[in-house]
């Protein structure tokens, strides 16, 4: 690893830097060139650099959603690590803007700090600020898109900075412009939240209800706790050593079916499966973890170094020395199996890089 300084800029430009440290899966191959941005300037430089000398970028955020392939990437990385938190009030709402490189479940912790409701149920979650508008993170009956005013970010293509309103988001089920559209276009630079001071928790979550069911309305922080232990008993919370733990959190997505095709599956499995509505036009959301077990993978399941995580079938884990070869070899076979006996095509949460 050797690093140099562009002749267009002062961003150093790093050469061959490994990325499974940058990932909770651990696996990958190094980066041809690498940046670590703290700035909007070092990132419209480091993109410039990129296009004028034509390598292929890639925006890298906390790597808690993403598997690199075992020969790395051949091109520039870009990790974004801007950092600063402000806020101010709003009539009687308080709006944060939370550079991307922040990490998340700090901020969530900050917001809960200052009694501020809307992200209590998204404590937890691994990764970078910059990466929740791009996936429209959820869980636990919240999602960004909900509490988003504006996101800004810089066009990789000429280097200017722009700022979407969220309805200029096209925020979905795990969805956004930036991973669908305009994937590769925009490096997030800050995103504004605006949250509810003194706000009530949302509990509408059946393991969150059940939870504090007979008791008191719970405080944000009494919620974001019972999210953090729901989220370790599925392996789903970062813990240092926990072997359940190098993993993506979830590698697939929960499918959204008709009303019809989840009675064919109910009538495949002979049983109802469980499920949530997902939109108003009768549409529901299945789990995909339950049509993971039913097509025949347990928790525990291995398959060389790649298994399923022994708490939650969502989650697939390295077992220590597996490649990403290793992971997508069990992935696909997962896919297959769940296609094969439900006709449902999960899928993948992830981002792959050089593959």
């Amino acid at each position: 690893m050797s690093p140099r300084r562009c002749s267009l800029i002062t961003v150093l430009i790093e050469e061959n830097r490994a990325l499974a440290p940058f990932t909770t899966f651990g696996i990958g191959g190094p980066a041809r060139w690498f940046v670590q941005a703290r700035s909007e300037d070092e990132v419209i430089d480091a993109a410039a650099w990129a296009r004028e000398k034509g390598e292929p970028l890639f925006v890298l955020g906390g790597g808690s959603n993403l598997l690199v392939a075992d020969r790395g990437f051949d091109g520039l990385v870009l990790h974004i690590a801007l950092r600063g938190v402000e806020s101010e009030d709003d009539a009687s709402q308080r709006v944060f803007r939370v550079s991307a490189g922040e990490d998340w479940d700090g901020f969530v912790q900050r917001a809960i700090a200052d009694n501020c409701a809307g992200i209590e149920c998204l404590a937890g979650i691994p990764g970078t600020v910059g990466g929740t508008p791009v996936q429209n993170v959820g869980a636990y009956g919240q999602e960004v898109s909900s509490v988003i005013e504006r996101v800004r970010a810089i066009d990789l293509h000429n280097g200017a900075a722009v700022e979407f309103a969220n309805a200029d988001c096209a925020f979905a089920y795990r969805k956004s412009r930036f991973n669908t559209n305009d994937r590769g276009r925009y490096a997030v630079t800050r995103v504004d939240y605006r949250l509810q001071p003194g706000g009530a928790p949302t509990l509408r979550y059946a393991d969150l209800q059940r939870a504090f069911a007979g008791s008191a309305q719970p405080t944000l922080a009494q919620v974001a706790e019972a999210v953090r232990r729901i989220r370790q008993s599925k392996g789903m919370l970062l813990v240092e050593g926990d072997p359940d733990c190098r993993s993506a959190g979830s590698f697939f997505k929960n499918p959204v079916v008709s009303a019809a095709q989840a009675a064919r599956i109910a009538a495949i499995a002979g049983k109802e499966p469980p499920h949530f509505p997902a939109s108003h036009d009768g549409l529901v959301k299945l789990p995909a973890a339950w049509l993971i077990q039913q097509a025949g993978f347990a928790k525990r399941f291995t398959m060389g170094a790649a298994a399923v995580s022994s708490r939650h079938t969502l989650a697939l884990i390295n077992r220590g020395n597996a490649t990403a070869a290793d992971m997508m070899v069990l992935a696909d076979c997962i896919r297959a199996a769940v296609d094969d006996r439900f006709g449902i095509q999960l899928e993948r949460e992830p981002v792959l890089l050089g593959f």
